[in-house]
């Protein structure tokens, strides 16, 4: 049984089954003395003080709730990202070294970590220090929260101001289990100073970090007076727990105390076939394609409040949307394909002028992550279809729960973002275009074992990013060489054939789907599509296209023997995340896994070793094998540096902050 979380405070007595006084007995007798004294000093979490606590209310159990009826749901939900999106800082769940390490990449003068018993501890400049940078103090914090769990740990420290937090100036990367600076892993404009984001955690990210959070606070919040507020922060689980999905979970656990109701509800079904549920809770699959989409859009989706143009802030009550009610009714989902020119979407761009660009393409699709649902709603096989029952949802592809016929192990099927064993392969679309099942390579002209034939890498390409890396688009669209051109978005044949101009694309889609070829110029007649974005594209364009050098389909189909030089020109791109990209593509290149680079290091460290790794390119006489002028090589191989520097000329310098 997977081990439980922090003690908690109840509002309902006898919701959460006890443990007998006897087994507690048992249990300290066969683990001594020290047990029974650990016991004894747990603190209840209503005596805690410096952070937010969880606490029973408002209907909600928490997911322990459920663990005695449902426990292969709940094994799944246990091992799931979604469980773990927000953590209190313990031994279990801290993924970062505290053993006396000294961090060099932040924010500031080194960071210090260390470890206390159970406690994790940092020392590091003091971020709200309004004076001289040579005379900023260092402070020394606990840190009792964690954010994320997947790629990023997000490290919450205890202000001592109420149950405020704030953020350590370092993220931890997980993968490459090495520190950045916060900002670092933020695609943002160079020189941008981010809001110190104390107060940050209580009055926004609680919104979808958490189940049922609420924050009070005594005046409005405002982060350049968050100091001088009383604020209190409770939530009813730390993470998304399975009532953020099913609703508040007390009277479904009150009414099936009784067994006979119980087994007379599955025995019902079971005789008739009928999926009539119980209707003391929700089980999003059992609504329609909408709202059980809008159960996943609570989160995945860029939304504000209709009275609060620009803000998402907890309150005393929580959010009101409950899963089964309609979205819309309690919120604004920004959709600017449909409602550029709304009352509402013009509030929210006149107090945030970079709102919509900071978070689409110029024709409204989402270009970042953990926006999913903005994604369905543009989506034909969601707006147009006329029959629930073969009406695109998130439940096309996605499970809440890992199925018992589904061979992977909890942990894969996790890390594939809870994707079913459908929804990975054609089979999701197939499922309302059957006919296509037969003729799968006479649509695509890609062999039947070809990447060209999986649906999703011509219909939802990558072309979202987030947290270093790029997702699959959620709009589900055909390729085309306009939205290149014309939006400066990246086509699904050229995110793959990373070596071919948008006129080559254009051609193909006009000769096999008879797609319009818009207007081209020169470049996009010789020049690689790809090499257009990453030498005159903004950040955005730039972060996508250095990650897909690095995707494996694209490697094998386009080769990579031209790629270094170019990636290595991006090791010295202003933006950080752009430059950590490039490495990290590089590294999966040939030779080149070894690869040291720091990319947040001193600016002419980084241009010695983007110099020092074209040199060695040029010096290998297995880099000469491409010759293509699209590629910017000359008839000898070796780069056209002019053309290069015409594109970098060229480059889409405003500045940008992706809002992911």
């Amino acid at each position: 049984m997977p081990p439980r979380g922090p003690a908690r405070e109840t509002s309902a007595e006898g919701i959460r089954p006890h443990i007998p006084i006897l087994l507690l007995l048992c249990a300290s007798a066969a683990l001594g003395l020290t047990a029974v004294i650990s016991l004894d000093r747990a603190i209840p979490e209503s005596k805690v003080t410096d952070r937010p606590i969880a606490v029973d209310g408002d209907g909600y159990v928490s997911s322990e709730a459920c663990q005695a009826c449902h426990p292969a749901q709940y094994e799944t939900w246990y091992g799931s990202f979604h469980r773990t999106m927000t953590q209190l800082a313990t031994p279990d769940t801290v993924r970062a070294d505290f053993d006396n390490v000294r961090v060099e990449n932040t924010h500031g003068q080194p960071m210090v970590l260390t470890r206390d018993g159970d406690e994790f501890w940092a020392e590091f400049d003091d971020p709200g220090w309004e004076g001289a940078d040579d005379q900023r103090p260092r402070i020394r914090r606990r840190v009792v929260m964690i954010t994320g769990s997947h790629h990023q740990n997000i490290y919450w420290y205890a202000t001592g101001h109420d149950r405020a937090v704030n953020v350590l100036p370092a993220a931890y990367l997980i993968d490459e289990q090495q520190w950045a600076p916060r900002s670092a892993v933020v695609l943002h404009p160079p020189g941008q100073s981010l809001a110190m984001l104390n107060g940050h955690w209580n009055a926004i990210c609680i919104a979808c970090h958490t189940t049922q959070g609420k924050t009070g606070f005594d005046t409005p919040y405002r982060f350049e007076a968050f100091d001088s507020q009383t604020i209190d922060t409770t939530v009813a689980e730390f993470g998304i727990g399975c009532e953020s999905c099913h609703g508040p979970g007390q009277a479904h656990v009150e009414a099936n105390r009784n067994p006979l109701r119980r087994y007379s509800l599955y025995l019902g079904e079971a005789q008739d076939g009928a999926d009539v549920g119980d209707p003391t809770i929700v089980v999003p699959t059992r609504l329609d394609p909408q709202r059980s989409s809008q159960v996943c859009g609570q989160c995945h989706s860029v939304w504000e409040f209709y009275d609060q143009p620009g803000e998402r802030v907890a309150n005393d009550a929580g959010l009101p949307y409950r899963p089964g009610d309609e979205l819309r009714d309690t919120r604004f989902i920004a959709q600017p394909s449909v409602d550029r020119t709304s009352g509402a979407m013009t509030a929210f761009v006149e107090t945030d002028p970079e709102f919509v660009r900071g978070s689409f393409w110029p024709d409204g699709m989402i270009r970042v992550s953990g926006r999913e649902y903005n994604g369905l709603l543009d989506s034909p096989c969601f707006r147009q279809a006329t029959d629930p029952g073969r009406t695109l949802s998130c439940f096309s592809c996605h499970t809440l729960h890992k199925t018992a016929d589904d061979p992977r192990s909890v942990a894969e099927w996790a890390d594939t973002h809870q994707v079913s064993t459908e929804g990975d392969g054609n089979q999701a679309c197939l499922q309302c275009h059957e006919p296509m099942a037969e003729q799968v390579t006479a649509h695509t002209r890609h062999g039947a074992d070809s990447s060209g034939s999986r649906c999703y890498n011509c219909h939802m390409p990558y072309t979202s990013y987030g947290l270093l890396k790029t997702i699959r688009s959620h709009t589900v669209s055909s390729p085309s060489a306009t939205e290149s051109v014309e939006l400066g978005r990246p086509n699904a044949c050229n995110l793959c054939h990373l070596d071919k101009t948008v006129a080559w694309t254009a051609d193909r889609l006009d000769e096999w789907y008879g797609t319009p070829v818009p207007p081209l110029d020169d470049d996009d007649r010789t020049v690689a599509a790809a090499l257009l974005w990453l030498w005159r594209g903004d950040a955005g364009l730039r972060a996508i296209t250095a990650q897909a050098m690095g995707w494996s389909p694209a490697q094998e189909i386009s080769g990579t023997s031209w790629m270094p030089p170019h990636l290595a020109e991006a090791l010295g791109d202003p933006y950080e995340a752009v430059r950590f990209i490039a490495a990290r593509s590089l590294r999966s290149l040939p030779d080149y896994a070894n690869l040291s680079f720091d990319f947040v290091g001193p600016e002419q460290a980084r241009v010695d070793t983007a110099l020092r790794l074209m040199q060695e390119w040029r010096a290998d006489p297995r880099s000469r094998r491409r010759r293509d002028p699209e590629l910017l090589f000359d008839g000898d191989g070796v780069p056209r540096l002019d053309a290069m520097r015409r594109l970098f000329d060229q480059r889409d310098r405003r500045g940008l902050f992706l809002r992911e």
